[in-house]
């Protein structure tokens, strides 16, 4: 535990001085919620709807800071430790993968938590958000995403064999998730041929539960996102740890 501690106090560091996840992870989320706030303001979402545009679109912006942090930035890093044979000196120690992994994913919860309470108090403050659905049941949901995405990101990071390759896988899976997912461009204004492929994204099946919670709409299956997701966390943790390249 002292080992993680330490760890995380000198990672937390080095990504704060790079900047680079404060930007898209904490910065882009608030930018778009201002954005539409100001846009759509307490505008119905639609026609005898009785919640706003922003309320509708809330748990989609909320995703930005957990696509951004666990699909792209910590695969980075990880590839870029094993690239400055950093992770080759961490394999003569007590060090393991999980805890390599552990202390990232922790730093991008951490960062995506920090996103999630800003975009709410700016939120309710500014335009008059309310949770129209079930708290426990977004934060639950929000988790569940969060571990999706998160394990993404451990088994690239995990079995790249160098920076290049894990940066475009990351930006093969970050740029259409954070596009055509619903986190930034509404899933209801795309054509229904855009929706039908933006289905294929675990994400866009995150995003839907977590409007269906806040919102407190039902959802008409339920059990397809929840197996999805729960599949992604199980089989990538595994790849992850289980092929983890320490050089």
């Amino acid at each position: 535990m002292k080992t993680f501690r330490t760890m995380l106090k000198t990672e937390l560091k080095l990504s704060l001085r790079g900047m680079d996840m404060f930007i898209f992870a904490i910065c882009m989320p608030v930018v778009v919620i201002v954005l539409i706030g100001i846009i759509y303001g307490d505008k119905p979402a639609f026609e005898g709807a009785n919640y706003t545009f922003l309320e509708q679109t809330f748990g989609a912006v909320s995703t930005i800071a957990i696509c951004a942090g666990g699909v792209m930035g910590l695969p980075l890093v990880v590839s870029e430790y094993r690239n400055r044979k950093i992770l080759k000196r961490f394999q003569v120690t007590p060090v393991s993968p999980i805890l390599v992994l552990g202390v990232q994913v922790t730093i991008y919860f951490l960062y995506s938590l920090v996103s999630l309470v800003l975009l709410t108090i700016i939120a309710a403050l500014f335009f008059d958000f309310r949770f129209n659905g079930s708290i426990l049941l977004f934060i639950g949901t929000f988790l569940l995403v969060m571990a999706s995405m998160f394990s993404i990101g451990m088994m690239v990071g995990g079995i790249a064999p160098n920076v290049k390759i894990a940066s475009i896988i990351a930006s093969v899976l970050y740029f259409p998730m954070l596009i055509f997912s619903g986190a930034t461009l509404p899933y209801e204004l795309m054509p229904k041929g855009l929706q039908n492929i933006a289905d294929l994204l675990p994400l866009t099946q995150g995003i839907k539960l977590l409007k269906a919670t806040s919102l407190g709409l039902t959802v008409d299956n339920i059990i397809f996102p929840l197996i999805l997701m729960v599949a992604i966390t199980f089989v990538c943790c595994t790849i992850s740890i289980k092929y983890f390249k320490w050089e």
